[in-house]
């Protein structure tokens, strides 16, 4: 990894849950952050609060936009290239979610186009501003690898932006391509997925962060990684 004080992530999907909840630790840690979310008030919030603790850049849009993943790339071209990108930014579908033989289609489409194609197309966007050794975390879900009933969009997305991770860690060994399962956490897509069910006691995304700071500054290879069984197999 680069000097402490040059170090740069990009977060998706960065104003609220997981993504905040990374972002926060690596603010606190003096990295310099590149955030994105689709709802601009909220993205704002959080760079208000992050920009006293560390140089933050906050841009609005969606990642299945390509002038918004330019966007993204021109701000870590600015400041000197990415030491990180996570892939946190997605969408659950409809809600409650239907059967497959119920799914509809163009609702499909869009599932893929955020949890799949866009990240794979930000990655694109920003190849040249990776810095050797730089790290990739695509967050995936348990939903990808289980044949959960009714997750049958979610769950085939995130299953294939995994095996999109998998090739493109064996395609590029010289980056570290991380397919992180966060486990079930307190946030809004979770309560989205299970409507009028009390979620207060799946955990909130903090417990998930240290796990990924383990890839982020540790140095374990590519490869497919449950965060909080990460952090706890440590401890």
């Amino acid at each position: 990894m680069t000097e402490h004080l040059s170090r740069t992530a990009l977060i998706t999907g960065a104003s609220r849950g997981l993504g905040l909840a990374l972002a926060r630790d690596l603010a606190s840690r003096g990295w310099h952050l590149i955030l994105d979310a689709r709802r601009k008030d909220d993205l704002e919030a959080a760079r208000a609060e992050l920009a006293k603790l560390t140089r933050v850049v906050a841009i609005a849009g969606d990642v299945s936009d390509e002038r918004h993943r330019e966007a993204l790339a021109k701000s870590a071209r600015d400041l000197g290239g990415l030491d990180v990108l996570v892939n946190n930014a997605s969408i659950l579908g409809p809600s409650p979610q239907p059967p497959l033989l119920d799914y509809p289609l163009a609702t499909l489409e869009e599932v893929y186009r955020i949890n799949t194609v866009s990240p794979l197309a930000l990655i694109q966007a920003v190849r040249n501003e990776l810095k050797p050794g730089a790290r990739i975390i695509n967050i995936t879900s348990d939903a990808a690898v289980e044949p959960y009933p009714g997750w049958g969009g979610y769950g085939s997305s995130k299953a294939a932006l995994e095996q999109l991770s998998n090739i493109l860690a064996a395609e590029n060994p010289d980056l570290r391509v991380y397919r992180v399962d966060p486990g079930d956490m307190r946030t809004r897509m979770h309560q989205e997925a299970f409507p009028g069910e009390d979620i207060s006691d799946r955990p909130l995304p903090e417990e998930s962060v240290p796990g990924l700071i383990e890839l982020i500054e540790g140095d374990l290879p590519s490869g497919r990684y449950e965060a909080r069984s990460l952090h706890a197999s440590k401890g």
